[in-house]
Parts: structure tokens; sequence; C-alpha cells
């Protein structure tokens, strides 16, 4: 026994060492009601919670999951960055995709924000990383966005939209911006700077007002969420929301989702052990894969590397990165 079971110990080590470093692609087709005959066949690569982690030189891992796989367009859902803002690793991701695809992100714990409220050595409202990434070709993603493919419609949406407040916080940043106009011969760095903020953030909110208006209950609406919504919430948000109202989580075709990692640690052949929020064992719908909220399909995915917030779960165990392509289908 002194010999088996420092053996056994080795043995299932170097089995999560392979395991943990074999990034995988998973393949969903998802069926969505009235889907316009020029959206079938749509897919998305979901990529989620990277934390700065490194497959390979240039993500040679990453690069031999993907091989020549086409998508038409790339979403993001948050912690892409290192927990010290390493962003290399990310930008080597990007690299992979082909710049002709679209690239949207919406920034998870880590990156908390793309824009800066204070003086941060550039006259730009964004982030330096963000900065860094729109350079790259990312459209980070604080309001909707639009693609169309002939007749059909389909609609990149930041979930926290839909219950903000738009008018009332135009009307609070209306106010901060004529009191810093006012004094605008005595501002100091950082009331400069959130002077900039507040025009960028007045200019976003009236386009987002705009933006509602031509929403229409035939489009296909895609929800981008770091952490997955709860059924409870998802009700809620219906209840309050008009009917009659196209922009709203009623009419949503997909939501998508990060955050958890998939847990982090896994049994082997079996779901995760512990999740900070969640608890022991919690049931896989709520960390990774495919459920349905009031009918709607959110799909959370597994994640690439490791969240420092699994405090006694450094890496992953007995389970492997993962990135995955959904094809959008009327048909079954």
């Amino acid at each position: 026994m002194l010999v088996l079971i420092p053996m056994l110990l080795i043995a299932g080590w170097v089995l999560n060492l392979t395991v943990s470093r074999h990034v995988t692609l998973e393949h969903l087709r998802l069926t969505v009601l009235n889907m316009p005959a020029d959206l079938d066949g749509y897919s998305i690569l979901h990529i989620s919670d990277l934390h700065g982690e490194e497959y390979g030189g240039r993500q040679k891992a990453i690069a031999a999951a993907l091989g020549d796989t086409r998508c038409s367009c790339v979403v993001m859902t948050g912690d892409m960055l290192g927990k010290n803002g390493e962003i290399q690793p990310l930008l080597d991701l990007i690299a992979l995709i082909p710049k002709e695809t679209p690239k949207y992100l919406i920034p998870g714990d880590t990156e908390a924000s793309f824009t800066e409220t204070g003086a941060h050595g550039s006259l730009s409202v964004f982030r330096d990383w963000a900065v860094t990434l729109q350079e790259a070709g990312v459209t980070l993603l604080d309001r909707p966005v639009l693609e169309t493919r002939g007749k059909g419609r389909i609609w990149f949406v930041p979930e926290n939209l839909y219950a903000l407040d738009a008018a009332g916080m135009l009307t609070v940043y209306s106010r901060q911006l004529e009191e810093l106009r006012e004094r605008s011969t005595s501002l100091d760095a950082d009331d400069a700077a959130k002077l900039r903020y507040l025009e960028y953030e007045t200019e976003r909110l009236n386009s987002l007002q705009e933006m509602k208006k031509t929403f229409l209950q035939t489009d296909i609406q895609v929800v981008l969420t770091h952490t997955p919504l709860a059924d409870d919430y998802v009700g809620d948000i219906m209840r309050w929301s008009e009917k009659e109202d196209p922009f709203s989580l009623r009419y949503a075709s997909l939501i998508l989702a990060g955050h958890y990692n998939g847990g982090q640690w896994r049994l082997p052949w079996g779901g995760a052990i512990y999740v900070p929020e969640l608890g022991w064992f919690p049931e896989d719908a709520q960390v990774q894969g495919l459920d349905y909220l009031w009918g709607i399909p959110q799909y959370i995915s597994p994640g690439l590397g490791s969240d420092p917030h699994y405090t006694w779960q450094p890496g992953r165990l007995f389970n492997p990165p993962k990135i995955t392509r959904i094809v959008l289908t009327g048909g079954v």
C-alpha cells in the first residue's frame, strides 16, 4: 500500500495534467423558433474565462483545437485577462481568428469595466487594455450590435441593458456634466477625465435609446452575460417588461454566459465538487452546458482557464478547457 498509493497519486496527477492542458472544441446545434431563413446556419464561437492562460506558444493548443473551423462571429463572455491584467495570451488567441470575423467581448470580474472615470495616462475614456483590444479588432460590447444576413437580423445584447434605467441615468449625468462644464477652466486631471467619461456615457445612453426603437419582435436576440442568469431573475425581468416592447429579455433567442469554469475541480466523469456561489456538488446545469430558463436556452461555457476566486481549488482538475461552436438553425 505504501508503494501503491503514491503510484496512484502520481498517475492521477499525470492524467489530470494531460486532460487540463488539452483544449477541446465542442459543437452545439440549437433550434431557434421563428428563425429567419437567411440566418439558418449562423454560427457563434463562444469563448469564456481564459484568465490569461497560455496553452503553448501563441496558444498552440487552442489553434490545434480550432483547426480550420470557421464561424459567423466570435463572442467572449468575460474574464479573459489574467488576474494581474495580462493581455498577451488573449491577443494570441484573437490572432488565431480571421480578421474579417466579428469579435464581441463583454467584461467579466477581472475586467470589471471598459472605461475609466479617473485620470490614467491617456485621454481615451477606455482603459489601456480595452484600447489594445479595439486595435486588435475586438468590439467592446457596451451597447447592442446588429448583424444582418439578407433579411435576417441578429442582435448581440449585453444582458445588463434590459433592466437599465437609461432615462434616469441620463438625467443624473446631465446634471453632473453641467456642473463640470460651469467650472471648465479650473478642472484638475481627474475632473477632466470624469468629464470625458460623462460625455461618453451620455452618447452611449442616447444611442441605446435610439437603438431600442429599431428592435423588431422577429429579430434574433443573443444575450451576453458573464454570470449565468437565474430562473427567478429571468422571471422577474419578463414580468416587469412590456409584452409589446421588442427590446426585452422576453424575446431573447439565446443567453450566453461563463463565470464558473465548469466548477474548476470536477470528479472524473462526474460533476463539479464545489462552487463558492453554489455550494457542494451543484447540479451541472448550473455551472456548464445548455439549460432553459422560462423557455429561453442558456448556454454556460465550461471556460478555458482557472479562476483565482476558487481559493483552495487552483487550476483545473479533470476539467478540460473548452470552446464551443454554436450553430443556430430553424430546423431540427
